[in-house]
C-alpha cells in the first residue's frame, strides 16, 4: 500500500493465498503426525519453533515484544488460544481435512452471538439469518442419522476450537489498543508453550529425526501463515481479501486426496458452501455497516474530529489460526 492509501489487491491476494496454503500444509502435517504424537506435544513443538522464528524480531525490539499491559486478559486469551489449537489439532487428525477446515470456518459465525453477549453489540435480522444459515451448513456436514454421520467428539472439538478462537478475537479488540503486533505474537508463542508444556510432558514421545524435521516445518509454517495473512490484509482491501481465506478449503481437499485418499461427501461441499457464504455475508455486511457509521460520524463530527472504528476482520488477523 502506498502513501496515498491505495491498495495493491493483486499482491495482497497472493499473500492471502500463500497464507492459506501454508496453513493447509501445516494441518496436513498435524494429521500425518497425529498417530504418533499427541496434540499437546505437537502444539508445544509448534509454539517453540514459532518463538525461535520470532527471535530476530524480539532481539531487535525487546521492549515492544515483551510489553504486557493487561496480564490477566493476555493470559486468558493465550490460554484459550492454546486450548483451541490443541482441540483443532485433534479435529484435523480425526476428521477429513476438508471437513475439519469447514468446521473451523464457523469462527466467523460464533463472533455474532459473542459480540452481542460480551460487547453489547446489536444484531439485526440480516446477520441473524446469515448466522442461522451458516449453522445449518454445519448440520449438513455432520449429517446426523446418515451412514457418514460425523456426530461425535472429533467434530465437537472442531466447533469448540472455533468458539474459543472467536472469544479470543473479541478479546483482542481491547488488546490491540496498547499492544504491538510483535507483543501479541511473542506472548502468544511464549505463553502457549508454557501452558501446553505439562500436557506435552505427560504424553511426551521423543520425535525421530525425520519427525522432528516435520514438526519444525509445521512450527515455521504457523509463523508464515500469520505473517502472510497480516501482510495480505495490509496490502489489499479487506473486503476483497477476507473471502480469499476460504479458498483454503480447496487446498485442504486436494491435500486430503493426495496424502490420505480422502474424498469429501456431497454434504460436505453443500454444508461448506453455506458456511462460507454465511461467514462472508456476516463479515462484509458488518464492514459496510461500520463504514456507514464512520461516514455518518464524519458528517456530524466537528471539523478535524474523525470517529474511529475497528472491524471484526481487523481484530481477527491475530487469532484466526
Amino acid at each position: 500500500m502506498d502513501r496515498a492509501g491505495s491498495h495493491d489487491n493483486a499482491r495482497g491476494a497472493l499473500w492471502i493465498l500463500a497464507s492459506g496454503l501454508a496453513y493447509s500444509i501445516a494441518m496436513a502435517l498435524v494429521k500425518l503426525l497425529g498417530d504418533d504424537y499427541s496434540a499437546p506435544t505437537q502444539n508445544f513443538v509448534r509454539q517453540s519453533m514459532g518463538l525461535i522464528a520470532l527471535l530476530p524480531f524480539i532481539l531487535r525490539n525487546p521492549r515492544s515484544a515483551f510489553t504486557m499491559r493487561r496480564p490477566l486478559l493476555m493470559m486468558a486469551r493465550c490460554g484459550a488460544t492454546s486450548l483451541a489449537i490443541v482441540l483443532a489439532f485433534n479435529s484435523f487428525h480425526l476428521l477429513g481435512l476438508a471437513e475439519a477446515n469447514a468446521l473451523s470456518f464457523t469462527r466467523a459465525l460464533f463472533l455474532v452471538p459473542l459480540a452481542v453477549l460480551l460487547l453489547g453489540e446489536r444484531i439485526d435480522r440480516h446477520k441473524l439469518l446469515a448466522t442461522l444459515i451458516g449453522f445449518g451448513g454445519v448440520v449438513i456436514i455432520l449429517s446426523p442419522g446418515s451412514d457418514r454421520s460425523l456426530i461425535g467428539w472429533p467434530a465437537a472439538q472442531g466447533l469448540l476450537s472455533a468458539l474459543l478462537v472467536s472469544w479470543s478475537v473479541v478479546s483482542i479488540k481491547t488488546m490491540m489498543r496498547d499492544h504491538s503486533d510483535l507483543a501479541l505474537l511473542t506472548w502468544a508463542a511464549l505463553l502457549g508453550m508454557l501452558f501446553t508444556a505439562p500436557f506435552a510432558w505427560a504424553s511426551w514421545r521423543t520425535p525421530t529425526p525425520g519427525d522432528a524435521v516435520l514438526m519444525g516445518v509445521m512450527g515455521a509454517l504457523g509463523v508464515v501463515t500469520q505473517a502472510c495473512y497480516i501482510r495480505g490484509m495490509a496490502l489489499g482491501e479487506a473486503s476483497l481479501m477476507a473471502p480469499l481465506d476460504y479458498v483454503r478449503i480447496l487446498f485442504a481437499t486436494l491435500l486430503g486426496y493426495a496424502l490420505f485418499a480422502e474424498l469429501p461427501s456431497p454434504g460436505t461441499y453443500a454444508g461448506s458452501a453455506l458456511i462460507i457464504a454465511a461467514a462472508i455475508h456476516v463479515t462484509l455486511y458488518g464492514r459496510r455497516r461500520d463504514a456507514a457509521i464512520m461516514t455518518a460520524g464524519q458528517r456530524s463530527a466537528p471539523t478535524g474530529v474523525i470517529p474511529s472504528t475497528t472491524t471484526t476482520r481487523q481484530r481477527e488477523v491475530h487469532d484466526e489460526r
